[in-house]
C-alpha cells in the first residue's frame, strides 16, 4: 500500500522501500518480502499518475498499510468468514452495485470486474474529490480490464444527509441499490446508506473505523486480498439455493469479527 516516504518507513522498516525507477508491476521481485506492499504502493502512484486517484488517496493508503503491517499481511479466518457472507448477499441480492472510488479503481479494477461478473452486480463510480474529468478517467480504466457498463457518470440521483459529492449516485445504479459494497474508509456515506435501508458490505483494514461498524458484513482485510476472496466465494455458491445462502448469512457473526480483528492488530505477533 503506499505511502510518504517517512510513513513507509515506519512501516517496512525503512530499508525496504520499492526500487526508485519501476515503470511496470513486473519489475517488481516478486521475492521481495514486502512484495504485496511494494505492488500495491506502485498501482496507487500510477494511479496518481494516470488522474484515476487523488492525492489524499496516497495517505489513505498509507493509513491502510499500517493496519494491514500489524495483521501481518494475511487474511484472517473471520476476514474469510465475512468475504464468504458477503458473497452470500451479493447473489441473494435484487439488484447488487459495487461501489468503486480512484483508490479502488487503482488497486483492484480487474478484480472488480471479476467480482460484477460473478455476482451479477453492477459497478458504479463514487468520488469524494470528484471531477469530470477523473469519473471519466475511472470509468475508462475499467473498461480496459473488462468492464462492459460503468455507471456513475450520469448522477441524476442523491443520497440524502451528505452534502458533499459523494452523494452523487445514479438513480438506476446505488440509489435502486439493495446490497452495495462500499471498499475502502467512507464512514459518512456508509451511515447514509445505512438510512436507506440498503445492506452494505463494507472491506476496510481499521476495524475501529465507522464505516465496518456500520456495515452488515465488515471485512477487515487489504482490498487486494479481499476482493478476490469475495468472488472465490461466490463461484462456489453460484449453484446454492436460496436456503444456503441465507444459513451462511445466519452463520456470520459480524462482532465477533470485528473483535477478532482488532484483537489481531493490539495483540498479533510481527515476528
Amino acid at each position: 500500500m503506499t505511502d510518504e516516504e517517512t510513513g513507509s518507513e515506519a512501516t517496512s522498516g525503512g530499508d525496504e522501500s520499492a526500487p526508485p525507477e519501476v515503470d511496470h508491476e513486473s519489475e517488481l521481485p516478486e521475492d521481495h518480502p514486502r512484495y504485496q506492499s511494494l505492488l500495491t504502493r506502485h498501482r496507487i502512484e500510477e494511479g496518481v499518475e494516470r488522474g484515476i486517484t487523488s492525492t489524499q488517496g496516497l495517505i489513505a493508503e498509507g493509513r491502510g498499510e499500517a493496519f494491514d503491517y500489524l495483521l501481518g499481511e494475511e487474511t484472517l479466518p473471520s476476514a474469510d468468514a465475512a468475504a464468504r457472507a458477503a458473497a452470500a448477499h451479493l447473489l441473494l441480492a435484487e439488484h447488487p452495485v459495487l461501489s468503486v472510488n480512484g483508490n479502488v479503481a487503482a488497486l483492484v479494477p480487474g478484480e472488480i470486474v471479476a467480482l460484477a461478473d460473478a455476482t451479477g452486480a453492477d459497478i458504479e463510480v463514487n468520488l469524494f474529490n470528484r471531477s469530470e474529468e477523473r469519473m471519466a478517467a475511472i470509468a475508462e480504466h475499467l473498461r480496459e480490464h473488462g468492464a462492459d457498463e460503468v455507471k456513475g457518470l450520469a448522477a441524476n440521483a442523491r443520497i440524502p444527509g451528505i452534502a458533499h459529492e459523494r452523494a452523487k449516485v445514479d438513480a438506476d445504479g446505488i440509489g435502486a441499490a439493495d446490497v452495495v459494497l462500499v471498499p475502502l474508509e467512507d464512514g459518512d456515506r456508509a451511515e447514509a446508506l445505512g438510512e436507506l435501508g440498503k445492506t452494505e458490505i463494507v472491506i476496510d483494514l481499521n476495524p475501529l473505523s465507522r464505516s465496518p461498524r456500520m456495515a452488515a458484513v465488515p471485512i477487515i482485510d487489504n482490498i487486494i486480498r479481499a476482493v478476490p476472496n469475495v468472488t472465490r466465494h461466490a463461484r462456489s455458491l453460484s449453484d446454492a439455493s436460496r436456503e444456503e445462502l441465507v444459513r451462511v448469512l445466519q452463520e456470520f457473526d459480524r462482532e465477533a469479527a470485528l473483535r477478532e480483528a482488532e484483537r489481531a492488530i493490539r495483540e498479533g505477533d510481527l515476528e
